[in-house]
């Protein structure tokens, strides 16, 4: 039977592991994993996400997502625009720049997706897919 005391470390290990992986490819172009993290959550989540939505999905406290809001944005990834209904918040938006190098990104993150999962059967990959799948829906329950 395998051992679970030590499923919590292996997942962050794996994780940390992968993103490091991806940073290193990524550097080239500009691009710390803050950044490119920020960027792909704006990618997916959509335009003129809220600030404080941006801060919850990247799981940072709102001064911290400042920060690194205000480098972005002086480098030219993202503008930061009042939002209409509460003049307190802001909604960050991709600028051309970023919205050009995340087919970049995005390449690049499958290449290394390959590498990883290349030669892992397609029934364990799927199975794993699957324990990952329940075991964030536990926790994002509790």
């Amino acid at each position: 039977m395998a051992r679970t005391d030590s499923i919590g470390i292996l997942l962050g290990e794996t994780a940390r592991a992968w993103r490091c992986q991806l940073d290193k490819r990524l550097r080239p172009l500009g691009l710390s994993q803050a950044k490119w993290l920020a960027l792909l959550h704006l990618n997916v989540g959509g335009d003129g996400m809220l600030q404080k939505d941006l801060a919850a999905r990247l799981g940072v406290e709102g001064p911290t997502l400042v920060g690194l809001l205000d480098r972005m944005s002086r480098d030219g990834w993202i503008e930061r625009r009042p939002c209409g209904d509460d003049r307190r918040s802001k909604t960050v938006h991709l600028t051309h720049k970023a919205h050009d190098v995340i087919s970049e990104i995005d390449a690049t993150a499958d290449h290394l997706r390959a590498e990883l999962l290349g030669g892992i059967p397609e029934r364990d990959l799927a199975r794993a897919a699957d324990v990952l799948r329940r075991i964030k829906q536990k926790a994002d329950g509790l």
